[in-house]
């Protein structure tokens, strides 16, 4: 463990003034009326959200960031940057949970605090020693400086982690591209994988005539929702520019997928607390890399030989369609599969006590 340094988030308080001063100057553009979310962000939810941002108290927010043991460790070419939380009551069941796109680290610490402390939450279930990394390119996480920092490469550096913190077999986790990174850890070494954890599906097998409904599903959201893939998988550093200098323009393009994939958004505290950590750690243009990588660069899985649990929350405001547990063993050896009435795509944070309670009861059958 001599890698690991203890880590305190700190702001400076130029970056917070400029980055004030920048949302009083947005220069804000006109709206057709009556189209809602339909043409994107509305103007009067954005100028709303940004008054808020203006006025955030980052300072108490900040300060319950550093109530949690976050760390800082290096392999190769990256520097990794984690909470490590253990067990309340001792050795627990060692468990990396990962993020994904437009997220960060901060989605999982309900459920980590739910998870090293089960009892207290009501869930009858173990205890786990809780890992929860930023992917390279956000928050404090550097992204390297060039292409194929995709899903393998970062279950590669992941494998790393958990070996430094003195953990040869442990569970792993994730949604989004935290999923992707998830299931290969437990493809690429899966005697290590003590079982792996979903809530959502970045890597799927070939779909077949027979899951025709989730195709159409999933092609009418695509046909309306998948804009933003396509400009963030082949031109993420022109996209950048202007996310990266326009606290309005980095706030509509992510608050309206938190929108769209929520069931029901997380609070103002939550969302304002992700903005704030995607500004100053300049992590827009980095993180808008993922689709790059993961798509150019991409690696076919074969199957996945680990026991998998799979928490369904397909509850979006823009539904994307419900994928079904057929389809999925076609890549997955899946042991639980539970489709949830609450939650979407972020259901770490929205239903934490859910996914808490999913995780425990996975492992606990192991």
């Amino acid at each position: 463990m001599s890698n690991v340094q203890p880590f305190t988030v700190h702001v400076p308080d130029e970056v917070l003034s400029d980055l004030r001063e920048r949302i009083a100057r947005t220069r804000w553009p006109d709206e057709i009326a009556d189209v809602a979310w339909s043409q994107g962000t509305p103007l009067s939810f954005l100028q709303d959200k940004l008054l808020a941002w203006s006025a955030f108290d980052w300072p108490s927010a900040c300060h319950a960031l550093n109530a949690v043991p976050q760390f800082v460790a290096s392999f190769g070419d990256v520097t990794v940057h984690f909470v490590h939380q253990k067990a309340k009551h001792g050795s627990g069941i060692p468990l990396i949970l990962t993020h994904g796109w437009p997220s960060a680290y901060i989605e999982y610490l309900p459920v980590m605090r739910m998870l090293t402390d089960p009892a207290s939450f009501g869930i009858d279930g173990p205890e786990f020693d809780v890992v929860i990394p930023s992917l390279p390119g956000y928050g404090f996480s550097p992204r390297p400086l060039r292409t194929g920092v995709n899903y393998r490469y970062v279950a590669d550096v992941w494998r790393s982690l958990m070996r430094s913190l003195g953990y040869a077999r442990y569970g792993a986790g994730g949604g989004d591209f935290g999923s992707g990174v998830a299931a290969f850890m437990a493809l690429d070494d899966p005697a290590s994988v003590i079982g792996l954890h979903l809530t959502n599906f970045d890597l799927t097998p070939p779909l077949s005539t027979a899951d025709t409904l989730y195709q159409a599903e999933h092609g009418a959201w695509a046909s309306a929702e998948r804009g933003y893939s396509a400009i963030q998988s082949t031109k993420p550093q022109t996209l950048g520019y202007g996310l990266n200098d326009s606290p309005a323009g980095l706030a509509a393009w992510l608050l309206e997928k938190w929108r769209s994939w929520c069931g029901t958004p997380p609070p103002d505290d939550f969302l304002l607390t992700l903005l704030t950590l995607y500004w100053v750690t300049g992590s827009i243009t980095p993180s808008l890399r993922d689709y790059y990588d993961n798509r150019w660069h991409a690696v076919t899985p074969s199957y996945i030989d680990v026991p998998t649990a799979a928490a369904v929350f397909p509850n979006q405001q823009v539904f994307e369609g419900e994928p079904t547990r057929d389809w999925l063993c076609g890549l997955y050896d899946i042991q639980r599969w539970t489709v949830y009435g609450e939650g979407g795509h972020f259901a770490p944070i929205e239903q934490p006590h859910i996914v808490a309670h999913d995780i425990a009861a996975f492992f606990a059958s192991l």
